[in-house]
């Protein structure tokens, strides 16, 4: 595929999943490589165990459903794209508000997405990850 059309798929999924408050994970979970290597600035920190390293496919479900579990999406706003050969890496924010204790975190994000076969085979997400450990208690 070539660079636009990785954008355009990315953009898509970035729109669906703003717009359905994260309820658009098919879209996602189809865009996805059986052996995709998933990373999370968290790493799997107490309070934020499933943002642990996600080796394939199934651990990604996983992920999302206790994302989706532990959090409601306020918004997720996407302010670029920069692309070059595979990698799209979208630039923006994220609001979120946790479920068990009601506070909020709003954060500059940065996902680095690679893209082999229109499937995504790596994704590496950075956030204010002392803002979203400290809405978890």
């Amino acid at each position: 595929m070539s660079v636009e059309e990785n954008v355009k798929l990315l953009k898509k999924g970035y729109q669906l999943w703003n717009d359905s408050k994260a309820e658009s994970v098919d879209y996602w979970m189809n865009l996805i490589a059986d052996d995709v290597k998933w990373r999370s600035l968290a790493d799997g920190a107490p309070g934020m165990e499933f943002t642990k390293v996600c080796n394939c496919k199934n651990d990604v479900v996983q992920y999302f459903q206790e994302l989706g579990s532990r959090w409601e999406m306020i918004h997720y706003t996407v302010d670029e794209f920069i692309a070059q050969g595979d990698r799209v890496v979208m630039v923006g924010s994220c609001g979120w508000r946790n479920r068990e204790t009601g506070r909020e975190v709003d954060t500059p994000k940065v996902d680095i997405i690679r893209i082999r076969d229109s499937k995504i085979i790596e994704f590496q997400e950075f956030y204010d990850t002392a803002k979203a450990l400290a809405a978890c208690r």
